[in-house]
Order: C-alpha cells, then structure tokens, then sequence
C-alpha cells in the first residue's frame, strides 16, 4: 500500500494518534490537513496524514505551537522539499 493511499475513517485516524475525531475536523478546517473525501462524502487518512497529524499533534501539545504556527511550519516544510525536488535532491 502506497504511503498515500486513503484507507483510514477519521474514527480509526484519531485514535492511532490519540486525538478527538472533531480535533481532526478543526485541523481540516484550519488548513492543517487535507483528507481524501470519498463519494458518500467522509473522509479517508492515508499513512502520511496519520504521520502528519501525530507532528501537529505533537506541536500542538508538546511545543505548544498553535495552528496559525504549525500551519506556518508545514508550509515551510513543503516549500523545502520542492527546492530539494527542484534541486536534484542535493
């Protein structure tokens, strides 16, 4: 299974990482996290969300970093990996 396959119900999602599912309903909400949503309109966590949700996870309750923050992070982490893409990996 791919990394980015949507397998997860958003019940199965919050408790691998030990969250409320209405916590990953505000992340969603607040650009954190982008589910797949299937046909019948729930959402579906690949492996990379669950591994993105326990790092807002762990920022939000260990680092105490809030959403506009960790939002902030991500974004930063993401324009990083496209430069590395875009740089041959260097």
């Amino acid at each position: 299974m791919a990394d980015t396959t949507p397998v997860y119900s958003i019940s199965a999602a919050a408790s691998m990482v030990g969250l409320h599912p209405q916590t990953l309903r505000t992340y969603e909400a607040h650009g954190l996290v982008r589910p797949y949503r299937a046909d019948n309109g729930q959402r579906r966590y690949s492996p990379r969300d669950i591994e993105r949700l326990r790092q807002i996870r762990d920022l939000s309750q260990r680092e105490g970093i809030n959403t506009a923050g960790i939002r902030r992070i991500i974004e930063l982490q993401e324009l990083l990996l496209r430069l590395q893409t875009a740089l041959g990996g260097r």
